[in-house]
């Protein structure tokens, strides 16, 4: 617990930085960002100029080891969330983390460990679960209204790379193109995982699922031409959870409709619920309800305690949805208790993707856990 302003950290200045993790902790008056740190001062720079935040760093261990600092944010490239997560929190602050923390569930769930060993608070960057109508979905559902969850159906999906001449971030390109390379799966289907289990109330007992490369040929941006990319860019699972709920769960970033492209659906004995965090028509989300004798489903209105300080349903989904998982988190930091969408939940969700991941290589139904 704390009553002094959080001071934080952020490592990585790139798009998603300053389009949803800067202007978050911006908005609290209950933090400052004292310094933006990237590995192109330009880029830190810029941040900076534009936030009106005191620092710009080019060397993240420098602001690991501060000890003026209570958070460290890492919204830096995948491969490098481990190496930095961990170092934040040898060095005693709390983490916020873009996910995966890790490609391996073990090593997310070390982490979790690491924290829990030296009482310190993480947070992954599972934006979806903190949508006003992802939240509002919840809290209807722990009065209730759905009864006992017999399906979940989640989605993630949306045109972004559609088009191959749009430049592909986040691959490996040097990587053995004879092997398909898991992508939609990590990078879209992990907030969807989370949120199934997060309403079924459950993990996973088994799995089956298949991943495929609809579009052989991209252009890559780290390499600025057109080259094979043999990744996952859509991909479907099925799950059994072990309250006994079914379950499937389909990602793809070349699948037409618009960003983000999430829709979670829940139907249970008593009701069942639909919430689009798909951003349409001007408007972030919309959620509808139906129950056994009113079978057709029906919009609600998201209460207004459901979304952030200034926020409303014609706001960017990027900064709204963010908003709410720092309000979150600086809650947790601030009044102690609990501690939801933390690295252990990040590593039941990374052991799902693992576990998809030997389901399509193998081609069978696979069980959980895994071996530790």
């Amino acid at each position: 617990m704390t009553s002094h302003k959080l001071r934080v950290g952020v490592i990585g200045a790139g798009a998603w930085a300053t389009f949803a993790h800067i202007p978050g902790w911006m908005r609290d008056p209950r933090c400052e960002v004292v310094t933006v740190c990237d590995i192109i001062p330009d880029r830190a720079a810029e941040a900076t100029a534009r936030f009106g935040i005191g620092e710009a760093e080019r060397d993240w261990q420098a602001v690991v080891s501060r000890t003026d600092l209570d958070v460290i944010d890492v919204v830096t490239p995948s491969s490098n969330h481990h190496e930095q997560a961990l170092a934040a929190l040898e060095a005693g602050k709390h983490v916020l983390c873009e996910k995966p923390v890790a490609y391996d569930f073990r090593d997310t769930w070390g982490a979790a460990g690491l924290a829990r060993r030296k009482g310190l608070l993480t947070k992954l960057g599972f934006t979806f679960r903190y949508t006003p109508g992802v939240q509002f979905a919840k809290s209807l559902i722990d009065d209730g209204f759905v009864g006992e969850p017999f399906f979940f159906n989640g989605y993630e999906q949306n045109s972004q790379w559609l088009d191959p001449k749009t430049p592909l971030r986040q691959v490996d390109h040097t990587a053995d193109q004879s092997v398909l390379q898991t992508s939609s799966l990590e990078g879209y289907g992990a907030p969807i995982i989370d949120i199934g289990m997060w309403w079924t109330g459950a993990g996973y007992a088994r799995t089956v699922g298949t991943m495929r490369n609809f579009i052989p040929e991209r252009v890559v941006r780290a390499t600025g031409r057109m080259m094979r990319m043999n990744i996952d860019d859509g991909d479907i699972h099925l799950v059994e959870y072990t309250n006994g709920a079914l379950g499937s769960i389909q990602t793809s970033f070349v699948t037409v409709g618009n960003y983000p492209g999430v829709e979670a659906r829940i139907y249970g004995s008593k009701g069942a619920i639909i919430c689009r965090a798909v951003e349409e028509y001007g408007v972030a989300e919309t959620i509808m309800v139906a129950t056994p004798d009113g079978v057709e489903f029906k919009q609600l209105d998201i209460p207004e305690r459901f979304y952030p300080a200034g926020g409303s349903p014609r706001e960017s989904w990027r900064s709204l949805f963010y908003a709410n998982l720092i309000k979150d988190f600086i809650d947790e930091i601030t009044n102690g208790g609990r501690n939801q969408g933390n690295f252990e939940d990040g590593a039941r969700v990374q052991e799902v993707i693992n576990a998809v991941e030997r389901s399509h290589h193998e081609r069978r139904w696979v069980d959980l856990p895994l071996p530790r």
